[in-house]
């Protein structure tokens, strides 16, 4: 590509890439600082939280004079989710494919490392190596690669037998094991993408509907044919190959117990804090993130279902054929120099008005006052009473959790209702709520089907709640428990 093409390509991603709008924004440190502090322990947060995080980080700001607006919080992360920097689902803030991009090259600028290149190229030439056995046509081009692999294990296996064991040297294994945090640390950039081709895909098809008047099965059709395209795409393929290989019990257990196994070594201190912490959360952020992507997938699949089943995209339609002509009729007045105060005879057909009640002709207006004139004002207690001291005994999570944990450990894996069985559960409802939000924390493995759990709410009444089915195990708990987002 020469050089107009070049320049005409990066001037469509200045214009376009929503990471590089991230990256020249006005406020892009604050933001970026922000986003990156937010999502430091966890991949998703509370859109109240994060506004109340970011309302004090604003007033700390202006309290040293490097602020001056007034705007609040929640209009920044409002505008910011508008931006594609930000993603609301459920009440819940996460990361989007152009912030991640953002943050990683910022990283990148601060934790630029010369001394990787050794580290790259043996990556590059197992890969190399790796490939070229999988694309050989000749079978005996591959049995002479493997049997060259299999003499150079079987070359480390008798030195090793005969007592001589090589060590990496101190700069060796600091390169590595920064090179496997580096390779860990972009594996979630897959997952933003997905996202963002799946709710591509829905608007994708939602304006097909109002635009082309195709017929329920004509759009049902589509919506298939556009799901095996989205599992063809790069970032559609990476995630289903992915998700096979954290499928596979054996290679994840063995990871695991590696993973664990270099971070319990004396080189895991050549890592941050936070390097560390990532690389020990690593394969139950995976399957917490691997979950949402699914769930993001059937809830785009059930809403585009009911849009369908509903009709709601003939209405769409109509209103978008009204507001059409509606548009056209201002601009032939404008061209024909009609004054904006004369009166015209047009009309458009919107339909009867249905009402209920003469109340919903009333307009309520901002500035109306509200009728206090029978409040009576009452003093404020100081002397908590019964129920409030009742509501006060609530059931304690952490316990929960750690009760949870202790039961695994000592049984092995087992269901919630298992584990009801052997420790009844006597707070009711909330105790119950409890065990269902551990299962979620460490994210559980959801099977197939539901089951039932017996319960005694606070009063000794004994009730029955079908609840999806988890299967927990111990190795999915964090080291300490106050690590868990409860």
């Amino acid at each position: 590509m020469n050089f107009q093409g070049l320049q005409a390509k990066y001037r469509r991603l200045f214009q376009e890439s929503t990471a590089w709008k991230l990256l020249r924004a006005d406020n892009a440190p604050i933001i970026l600082a922000f986003i990156a502090d937010l999502f430091s322990d966890e991949s998703e947060a509370p859109f109240g939280r994060a506004r109340v995080a970011l309302d004090a980080e604003l007033e700390r700001c202006r309290e040293l004079g490097i602020w001056e607006t007034e705007t609040t919080g929640a209009a920044y992360l409002n505008q910011w989710i508008r931006s594609g920097w930000l993603r609301e689902m459920d009440d819940k803030l996460t990361k989007t494919d152009a912030s991640e991009v953002a943050l990683r090259f910022c990283q990148g600028l601060d934790q630029r490392s010369t001394g990787t290149t050794a580290s790259h190229l043996r990556i590059v030439q197992e890969a190399v190596r790796d490939f070229a056995v999988a694309v050989s046509p000749n079978a005996d081009e591959r049995i002479a690669l493997l049997e060259q692999r299999k003499s150079e294990l079987q070359r480390e296996i008798d030195a090793l037998n005969a007592g001589v064991v090589t060590q990496l040297s101190e700069v060796q294994q600091r390169e590595r094991i920064r090179e496997i945090y580096q390779l860990a640390s972009v594996l979630t950039g897959d997952f933003r993408r997905v996202e963002d081709e799946i709710r591509e895909l829905d608007q994708a098809v939602r304006v097909q509907m109002i635009e082309g008047g195709s017929k329920r099965g004509d759009l049902l059709l589509s919506v298939m044919e556009k799901e095996m395209l989205l599992a063809e795409t790069d970032a559609g393929s990476a995630f289903e190959g992915f998700f096979q290989l954290l499928c596979d019990q054996n290679r994840s257990t063995e990871f695991k117990d590696q993973l664990r196994s270099i971070l319990n070594r004396p080189v895991s201190a050549q890592l941050t804090q936070q390097q560390h912490q990532f690389l020990s959360r690593l394969m139950r952020e995976l399957s917490h993130e691997s979950e949402r992507v699914f769930h993001i997938r059937r809830r785009t699949e059930e809403s585009l279902r009911a849009y369908i089943e509903s009709g709601a995209a003939l209405e769409n339609r109509a209103v978008d054929k009204l507001l059409h002509q509606l548009e056209r009729l201002a601009i032939d007045l404008k061209e024909a120099g009609t004054e904006p105060k004369t009166s015209t005879s047009l009309s458009l057909p919107v339909g009867p008005i249905q009402m209920s009640s003469p109340d919903n002709m009333r307009l309520r207006m901002p500035d109306e006052k509200l009728n206090t004139s029978g409040v009576e004002e009452q003093t404020n207690s100081r002397i908590p009473n019964a129920l409030m001291l009742d509501c006060l005994d609530t059931v304690k999570v952490k316990e929960i959790a750690m009760l949870t944990r202790d039961t695994l450990l000592k049984h092995g894996p087992m269901t919630i209702a298992s584990i009801a069985a052997r420790h009844p559960l006597t707070s009711g409802l909330e105790e119950l709520v409890a065990y269902l939000r551990v299962a979620r924390s460490v994210g559980a493995t959801t099977l197939n089907d539901k089951e039932k759990v017996a319960f005694l709410d606070k009063q000794g009444v004994r009730l029955e709640a079908t609840i999806p089915k988890f299967l927990l195990t111990a190795d999915l708990f964090p080291d300490s428990i106050e690590e868990m987002a409860l």
